[in-house]
């Protein structure tokens, strides 16, 4: 049975230093939510990321996301693709030291239905690239 972790906001993961990769749609709204333009929110706050083929958002002196303002995701409501994903998407080993959601054994339909809710993303019956 797939286990769904269940996000309780706790926002250690926006607490480590990362590569968090913005696409352009992303940049869209989150300009449009911190109304700026476009160039004024890359130039403020993106980098190049690692890859080198993409921008992703900085990090602060400590490493943390740019974008956390105390205890809280000022861009939660267009947050990236990517932050929406964790940790039921994409983690990595240990992330459950440092990461406070709740793991919750469901069935295949619940995970596919809970999944989707979190991420916006629709997942296939069967895709062993998205279920456990």
């Amino acid at each position: 049975m797939p286990i769904f972790y269940e996000c309780d906001r706790c926002t250690a993961c926006c607490r480590w230093p990362g590569q968090v990769k913005v696409t352009d749609p992303e940049i869209t709204a989150i300009s449009a939510e911190l109304k700026l333009s476009e160039f004024d929110f890359i130039q403020s706050y993106t980098r190049i990321h690692s890859s080198k083929t993409s921008l992703a958002l900085k990090d602060k002196g400590s490493g943390e996301c740019v974008f956390l303002e105390d205890g809280n995701c000022v861009i939660q409501k267009v947050k990236p693709q990517q932050c929406r994903d964790f940790p039921n998407l994409w983690n990595f080993p240990g992330f459950e030291k440092v990461c406070r959601a709740k793991p919750v054994l469901l069935n295949n339909p619940e995970y596919r239905t809970k999944v989707h809710a979190a991420t916006g993303r629709l997942l296939e019956p069967g895709r062993n690239n998205f279920e456990p």
